[in-house]
């Protein structure tokens, strides 16, 4: 019996230190702390194995599972180690010292016990690695290193910053994954502007990805090239800067004189708009970053995850298809080229254009305009998002010869288009104390100018709405008989919120009182019932009237 129990924990033991090489194959920070765990057991129970076991066929085994206990423990260490290695390590005592050691530096202020830093720790460890030697990633434990947290104005985890000699230069808003971080952080290396010296370096410059801006000045000591620094240096996060003091490099575009060139990207040249625009306005820095916002996009700009939110300040058509400018130039422009022919028809209405790859905003897509990931095929999608957040979708398939997205356009200026809302369905009974809202009822439930409306934004998922909720429906009971109150709720993950309205987390709770729709109250109070009577009790138009009871409060 002994022996079989012995055959039986050696089978078991070989299976999982084998398994051990193939645990974590990303050798991440805790598959190397689990194998680290692991191998340690089991090395000790090989040397006991060796000292205490009368059987060969054991103590043979111990002999052959050395090796593979030494494998999967050195193929994890190397890559892990390499990685933390690569994150400097910054505290209280050093911030000031090391950082001042590096031209651009990125930092994480994250705290150990934050779910959202135990999420970005691999991500970063590895941007870490691609950018060594160019951009050096930092990290400071805030629970140990509280004066330098403080210090930064950290308050909330994990916090990036970008360091430029030691001074904290800006916030880091870019991407959180491995790949991203390194692209936006390639971006932050090298000067604000760069000095071009000869046509080559020019066109080097110019011949890129993203849009170019181009100061042309008399020499170093110019008043202007002075000030287009200052700017090259606050704007550098968003566009790419350069200057020379060769008036000759501008000869080229039709400029003689000093003055700021933008060259938009080599691959959205079209015949519909110039590829260069010319500032000659006297510069500072609030006129150059005006025409640079103003002219940057141009007719019909690429919107990405990058740019979408500085783009959607203004009305937005976009047409979504499968663009890719890295590996298909002509083939992205093909679509963009007819979105541009109607574009054209319909500049200074207010409305601005653009195009974006289907596949970077499937989820989004689906979430906001109810597109399904077959709708349409190779076509694009058309969509139209207001700066008020109004919705508009293009049903009609899109035509080669651009005459159907004229007509979703003419629809659209005389006001004849149907919004689009993301709505449950209208519910057939809705008699109890809390009135369920959908989207599509909102404006007759919430809005109705004869009514004060409590209304409550909740998440099927949240367990703190499930926790109110019996509050919540004791507070319409106390207050069913009184027919100038609606107590009301909508659940804001399946249908969209109305503008005016800030959710961010469940539950939200506001109140749209008789003579103030467009200023609806958040509630920032308790969540008994005593507190949410209180409120309404101050807010209401109206005395509240209990139920049951003739009596006004």
């Amino acid at each position: 019996m002994s022996g079989t129990n012995n055959d039986f924990s050696l089978k078991v033991l070989t299976g999982n230190v084998s398994a051990l090489v193939y645990l974590n194959p990303q050798c991440d920070e805790e598959g190397l702390s689990r194998s680290v765990t692991v191998t340690i057991s089991v090395i000790f129970f090989l040397f006991y194995v060796w000292n205490h076991s009368s059987f060969p066929t054991i103590m043979a085994a111990a002999v052959r599972l050395l090796p593979v206990v030494t494998l999967a423990l050195m193929s994890c260490l190397p890559a892990a180690l390499s990685s933390r290695r690569d994150v400097l390590e910054l505290g209280d005592a050093d911030f000031d010292y090391l950082a001042t050691e590096h031209e651009t530096m990125l930092v994480k202020f994250y705290a150990p016990w934050c779910g959202h830093c135990k999420k970005l720790a691999p991500e970063f460890e590895k941007a870490a690695t691609r950018l060594k030697g160019t951009v050096q990633l930092a990290k400071v434990d805030c629970t140990a290193h509280s004066e330098t947290c403080g210090r930064f104005g950290v308050s909330g985890y994990p916090t990036l910053k970008i360091f430029r000699s030691g001074r904290d230069s800006a916030p880091y808003d870019g991407p959180r994954t491995a790949d991203g971080i390194y692209h936006y952080m390639k971006k932050q290396t090298g000067p604000d502007s760069v000095h071009l010296k000869t046509e080559e370096d020019l066109q080097t410059f110019i011949n890129h990805y993203d849009a170019s801006i181009i100061g042309v000045f008399s020499g170093a000591d110019s008043s202007h090239l002075s000030e287009f620094l200052k700017a090259a240096g606050l704007l550098r996060e968003q566009f790419r800067f350069a200057h020379t003091t060769d008036l000759k490099l501008g000869e080229g575009h039709g400029v003689h004189s000093e003055s700021v060139l933008l060259f938009r990207p080599p691959r959205l040249t079209n015949k519909f708009e110039d590829s260069v625009v010319v500032f000659r306005d006297y510069l500072t820095i609030g006129s150059l970053r005006r025409f640079i916002r103003d002219h940057i996009y141009g007719l019909c700009p690429h919107m990405t995850l990058e740019n979408r939110d500085r783009l959607r300040v203004r009305d937005l058509l976009t047409a979504y298809y499968d663009l890719d400018y890295h590996h298909n130039t002509r083939g992205s422009n093909y679509w963009r080229n007819r979105v541009m022919k109607v574009a054209a028809k319909y500049t200074g209405r207010g409305l601005t254009f653009s195009v974006a790859n289907k596949k970077d905003f499937l989820s989004e897509l689906e979430e906001d305009f109810g597109l399904g990931t077959s709708d349409g095929g190779e076509l694009p999608f058309v969509t139209i998002r207001t700066k008020l957040g109004h919705k508009y979708t293009m049903r009609e398939e899109f035509t080669r010869d651009g005459q159907s997205l004229e007509r979703f356009l003419d629809d659209y200026f005389t006001g004849r288009l149907k919004r689009y809302v993301k709505s449950e369905p209208v519910p057939e009974r809705n008699s109890a104390a809390v009135k369920l809202v959908v989207a599509e009822t909102f404006d007759d439930v919430v809005n109705d100018p004869n009514k004060d409306v409590l209304i409550q934004f909740y998440s099927p998922s949240c367990p703190h709405c499930k926790k109110l909720e019996p509050v919540y429906i004791e507070l319409a009971d106390t207050l069913f008989s009184d027919s100038d109150i609606v107590i009301a709720k909508m659940n804001a993950v399946d249908n969209d919120v109305p503008l005016g309205y800030d959710v961010q987390g469940f539950p939200t709770i506001y109140f749209a009182p008789v003579g103030k729709k467009d200023e609806p109250i958040r509630y920032e109070g308790g969540r008994e019932l005593k507190d949410l009577l209180k409120f309404l009790k101050r807010e209401a138009s109206h005395s509240l009237v209990f139920s049951g009871s003739k009596d006004e409060l």
